[in-house]
């Protein structure tokens, strides 16, 4: 067994454990971590900020579902990455950050970095925080780690390991154990209760969250049978694909979905939290008795109060129920009946956000069926994550738990890392776009090849709108904006400002052939100026 210093033996572990990405930037407290991630093969992505750094291993592990893994200093660069932690924990996103940290902070004060508890900074905003003393605690929890994202509840877990641990030498990690932990399926006698009320459903309705997007073929051709409706969360969209005659979209925050949800008479929840930022109400609207499928206890003790609550991993659980049922089910659902209350809901939507569901159409005519996207925190998504089409999960990325601008740029720079050819766009505002704006150089210098969409309405427009609603004067809601096409060419990159929507699909289609990222500028009265 070879001994290196810990900080390079960590890489080599990692690489025996799959990971072959790092997001990270190099700094003093850290450089021993650095020592060892070329001679392991694993390719590092030096990003412009460690909330760039974040950003990207949450894009990278949402495309691939692999772990995003990221290597930061201590004091500021842990502060820096504590925000794309928070994101990761609200959307369940499998990430792994490794930072140094002082070996003493009580006893000496004024050292560089230094801060007063990091590990209890970093745990409100993950799932653990823990301090790896010795090289041996750094090979169990590094182990802990990966077991834990592998099988449960997908949540950020931070490790922290002494700059003078990182510097010593140590002994190799153990290899990889041969057999891995398994997700948790459900008893049999929890799959009887199931059937039995499926069975014996007149108007069974299912909504589909995120959780329930591995594995969808096991169970989506069984699923076909029941003759149920169905809505999905906006992180579970595509599960069912939006042309399913029952399908209702992604439409949960649709005021007249509560209506809809009360005649049913079974609801079945998958693999969702039934949050606020689902719902964007307290009680999800149902009448009838309520099943709850998770891997996370929590959900299943929430306040919908569910009558059946199955504790198993959401795909293997559905599989292994639906191909039970054999025979092709009669329900009182109708596609007449979901047909007219999706367009009636369709034209709520564009009437409130005038102009936008039609940029949303001339982007799905524009680019090719496996796009993937990642949005920001924009106008343009709120109104695009529910009337854009999926025809597949896990292809539109948006922070939607805790809603930090600034994600979408260097999160489809991760995604695209991660997917490689597969086309990948990235859909920000323009007071969001400079939130992470330097990651553009991370792009260019890739020549990552991804179509940058900045929603241009020169405010912070949902802000305005949510003031006047509140019937209080809007203020500090408008801003003034660089010139994003020169911004783009002064980081090398391509840009264009399509006049009508023709040229923004052409714009599109150009991009996606372009080497290189490329800045696309939309004024937000593009539809309606040329309508």
């Amino acid at each position: 067994m070879t001994t290196r210093p810990l900080g390079a033996q960590i890489s080599h572990m990692l690489k025996d454990r799959g990971v072959d990405t790092i997001f990270g930037i190099p700094g003093v407290h850290n450089q021993e971590m650095y020592r060892g991630i070329e001679e392991a093969g694993i390719t590092h992505v030096l990003a412009r900020h460690e909330q760039g750094a974040g950003f990207m291993a949450d894009g990278y592990a949402r495309a691939t579902g692999k772990v995003g893994v990221a290597y930061v200093i201590s004091g500021p660069g842990l502060c820096n990455i504590m925000t794309p932690m928070g994101q990761a924990y609200s959307d369940s996103v499998p990430m792994l950050v490794i930072s140094s940290v002082l070996d003493e902070t009580e006893a000496k004060r004024g050292q560089l970095h230094q801060m007063k508890d990091q590990e209890g900074a970093a745990a409100t905003v993950c799932d653990w925080s823990v301090t790896a003393r010795t090289a041996e605690a750094a090979y169990q929890l590094i182990d802990r780690a990966l077991a834990e994202l592998a099988t449960g509840v997908p949540s950020p877990k931070h490790i922290q390991v002494p700059i003078a641990q990182l510097e010593a030498n140590a002994p190799a990690a153990p290899v990889r154990a041969e057999e891995w932990p398994c997700r948790m399926e459900a008893a049999p006698s929890q799959q009887t209760a199931l059937i039995d009320r499926l069975k014996a459903a007149k108007r069974p309705l299912f909504i589909f969250g995120g959780g329930a997007a591995q594995g969808v073929e096991r169970w989506y051709p069984h699923f076909q049978r029941l003759n149920a409706a169905s809505f999905t969360t906006y992180a579970g969209r595509g599960i069912i694909p939006d042309d399913s005659p029952l399908h209702f979209g992604a439409t949960l925050a649709q005021p007249g979905s509560e209506a809809v949800i009360e005649t049913a008479d079974l609801v079945v929840a998958v693999g969702t939290r039934l949050s606020e930022v689902d719902l964007w109400r307290d009680h999800l609207g149902h009448q009838a008795p309520l099943v709850r499928i998770d891997l996370d206890p929590e959900c299943l003790t929430d306040r919908q109060n569910a009558d059946i609550r199955i504790l198993a991993d959401a795909s293997a659980h559905l599989a292994a129920c639906l191909s039970q049922l054999d025979d092709v089910k009669d329900t009182t659902w109708s596609a007449e009946e979901v047909a007219a209350t999706r367009a009636k809901w369709r034209a709520a939507r564009d009437a409130e956000r005038p102009g936008i569901v039609a940029v949303a159409d001339a982007l799905k005519a524009a680019v090719p069926a496996d796009t993937m996207f990642y949005s920001d925190m924009t106008q343009f998504a709120y109104a695009a994550k529910e009337v854009y089409p999926m025809d597949r999960p896990g292809h539109w990325h948006h922070p939607y738990g805790f809603g930090t601008l600034g994600y979408a740029l260097p999160a489809a720079i991760g995604g695209k890392i991660g997917v490689g050819d597969k086309p990948v766009i990235a859909i920000l505002g323009d007071y969001g776009f400079q939130y992470t704006v330097q990651e553009l150089a991370v792009a260019v210098e890739l020549e990552l090849t991804l179509p940058i969409i900045i929603w241009d309405n020169g405010k912070l427009g949902e802000i305005e709108d949510s003031m006047a609603r509140a019937q209080i004067a809007p203020n500090a809601v408008i801003q003034r904006n660089p010139d994003f096409l020169k911004l783009a060419e002064a980081y090398g990159a391509a840009a264009i400002q399509p006049s009508d929507i023709a040229g923004f699909k052409a714009a599109i289609q150009t991009a996606l052939a372009t080497k290189g990222p490329t800045i696309i500028r939309v004024m937000s009265d593009i539809a309606l100026t040329n309508s």
